[in-house]
């Protein structure tokens, strides 16, 4: 059973109005007593309720983040950078995985709301953007990351995905591949369906070929099975280059080809991947990569969020872009 304020304030001989005050404003309490209260405390082993505390308060010093994949290492990146943002303030941050699953991350927005965070910060699951304009309404700072908002009442943190697209195909094409496949997925994740387009206009503007390939998760395991069929068709039906929606499809396809041996990676088949991941320097054959700021992305979002529940509904709505970086390495210029 959790320890009360009364039993510290009993043990020590003092009121619950000292105890309150040791606790938040020490400096107003004599230093005898300050530490007569804290070894009670010590003894008793309390723990302050600051949600409790926060509650009373109206206040929080907590942050919700919801990213869209727990398990991919750029959403580990942009929740560090936040969290190192937000901890530089007094501010911590509480993260949930929606695994890319609408139901699931109506569930950490509505548990989010109930403890009360000062703002929350999320990679939306799709377009429909609703429980957000909700919670906006009932007084909590929202900001998108890693999406422009369409509705202009969120601030945002995005990178340009069209130009991402654009400078992953094109890249692909430089190095003289016609036939070129897209494998990624769902499309109903924005940034994957504007990656997929900026490759189809760089395609189409030079005259080549996009074969689509969707998945049903952007995960290693699907990497794997969709290469495991492409190695399975001959040389003549094979696309010549992959352009992967994220590393990590992009490390399941090359394991696939490898595994097998039956894909020269890059002279076969080059293949590039999104996000520039940690791990994608230290593939068997390193991975040319479209480089987000993970880190930045996470930080900036924080600072919208300040801004925005310093300044209220009232506040601009900014939105930040960054522009993608073709980072090239062995799977491609082998």
């Amino acid at each position: 059973m959790a320890v009360s304020v009364r039993e510290v304030a009993a043990l020590a001989g003092v009121s619950l109005g000292t105890v309150s005050n040791v606790l938040n404003r020490p400096d107003k309490v004599a230093p005898t007593t300050v530490e007569r209260v804290q070894a009670a405390i010590a003894q008793l082993g309390f723990v302050r309720n600051d949600f409790a505390r926060q509650l009373r308060a109206g206040r929080s010093s907590t942050v919700g983040l919801v990213v869209l994949d727990g398990g991919n290492p750029f959403f580990t990146d942009v929740a560090r950078g936040a969290e190192d943002a937000a901890m530089a303030k007094g501010l911590a941050v509480l993260v949930g995985n929606s695994d890319e699953s609408a139901d699931r991350e109506r569930t950490y927005i509505d548990l989010f709301e109930e403890r009360r965070v000062a703002g929350l910060l999320i990679s939306p699951a799709g377009d429909d953007l609703s429980r957000l304009e909700l919670l906006r309404d009932h007084g909590t700072a929202v900001v998108l990351v890693d999406r422009r908002a369409d509705v202009e009442r969120f601030p945002s943190v995005s990178v340009d995905d069209l130009a991402g697209g654009r400078l992953a195909a094109g890249h692909l094409l430089d190095i003289g591949r016609r036939r070129i496949a897209f494998v990624g997925g769902p499309f109903s994740i924005r940034q994957i369906a504007d990656r997929h387009r900026g490759a189809l206009e760089a395609v189409r503007a030079a005259g080549a070929s996009l074969e689509v390939i969707e998945t049903a998760s952007l995960s290693v395991l699907e990497g794997r099975r969709v290469g495991e069929e492409i190695q399975r068709r001959s040389p003549a039906e094979r696309p010549d280059a992959v352009f992967a929606a994220n590393d990590l499809v992009a490390v399941g396809l090359e394991q696939a080809f490898i595994m097998r041996g039956s894909v020269a990676i890059p002279r076969e088949i080059a293949l590039i991947g999104y996000d520039d991941i940690d791990f994608a320097e230290a593939t068997v054959v390193p991975l040319t990569s479209i480089r987000q700021p993970s880190r930045e992305i996470g930080s900036r979002a924080i600072e919208l969020l300040l801004r925005q529940i310093d300044l209220g509904a009232d506040g601009p709505t900014e939105h930040v872009e960054f522009h993608p970086e073709l980072v090239v390495r062995a799977s491609t210029a082998g």
